[in-house]
């Protein structure tokens, strides 16, 4: 089976273009623990993703940094209005654009971007997938001016904030370059595009049985946390396995449609009815619901290439 690239408005930024023109706010901020804040871009929003920022003792840590250098801008504003301490850091859950555009205001602003290796390896390379063939000189120029991470990690990294700690940690699943960042002393987790809640997840570069694997992890280590995802509201560790249970449910209806022998329109024709009643209302569910079914038979049937031209 050839799975062709699918190109971003499609994967990314495709549900800014199909809504009405009324502009939509970057992000709503939410408090969700002392000194900690989710920003939540709702869908349509021009920033495209989550992110948020910890206040410590003395600095700040922002988690992620939008697809729009605007939004970025205005949540340094944000981080302002609530504190003069210094930008210590700015963490990159993963490489894609969506959550780490951004990334010269704050650094600009004095923050080390600290990510998981692969971001740095991936962000200037990875990212012009999702343009498409015919990508322009000037979008080619935006992904390379993407500021990179300085400060990089294998399988994880503590950062202080004074005696605040922040936990990051490399889990597998959504890009093979995906980190969480845990505030233990509030009980917090962001976990970037590894989880979404409510919505069909982008699974261009997923490998979902490990993704599985991390969503019990997760649902084990942290039973009573605020989980920030990258995409979507914030949620409680209940809506774990509602999430996992989309994986899962995908993973067996297409591996029943590929022993049938389905593939191509016919498998996405089988498939999508059998989704629908339970994942119909989700977001995205119109643009991801086709390219999830043709990736994740790509992955079934060992054909799908992942970042870094590894397949699985």
């Amino acid at each position: 089976m050839r799975i062709r690239t699918f190109p971003l408005l499609a994967l990314i930024l495709v549900v800014v273009a199909s809504l009405p023109a009324a502009e939509k706010p970057f992000f709503t901020l939410h408090k969700v623990g002392d000194g900690v804040w989710a920003a939540i871009s709702p869908d349509g929003s021009k920033a495209g993703a989550n992110a948020g920022f910890v206040i410590g003792d003395d600095g700040v840590a922002v988690i992620d940094s939008f697809q729009n250098v605007d939004a970025a801008r205005e949540l340094l504003a944000e981080i302002r209005r609530h504190t003069r301490l210094p930008i210590r850091y700015l963490v990159n859950t993963h490489y894609h654009l969506d959550h780490m555009t951004g990334n010269g205001v704050f650094a600009a602003a004095g923050a080390v971007i600290v990510a998981q290796k692969n971001v740095r390896l991936w962000a200037h390379t990875e990212n012009l997938k999702f343009f498409g063939a015919k990508i322009t000189p000037a979008q080619r120029a935006r992904v390379e001016s993407i500021a990179l991470p300085s400060i990089v990690f294998t399988d994880g990294v503590d950062l202080y904030l004074g005696k605040r700690k922040l936990e990051v940690r490399h889990m597998l699943g959504h890009t093979g370059s995906d980190s969480i960042v845990v505030v233990p002393d509030a009980n917090v987790v962001f976990a970037g595009d590894l989880l979404w809640t409510r919505h069909l997840p982008n699974l261009i570069d997923a490998s979902t049985a490990p993704w599985i694997q991390t969503l019990g992890t997760l649902a084990a280590e942290y039973p009573t946390a605020t989980f920030i995802p990258g995409h979507g509201d914030i949620a409680s560790p209940a809506y774990l396995p509602v999430f996992r249970g989309y994986l899962e449910t995908l993973r067996a209806d297409v591996a029943r449609g590929l022993k049938e022998g389905k593939s191509g329109e016919g498998l996405v024709a089988a498939v999508e009815p059998e989704l629908k009643p339970r994942y119909g209302s989700w977001g995205f569910f119109q643009y991801f619901i086709k390219p999830n079914i043709l990736l994740t038979a790509a992955e079934l049937e060992g054909k799908k290439r992942l970042p870094g031209g590894k397949t699985n």
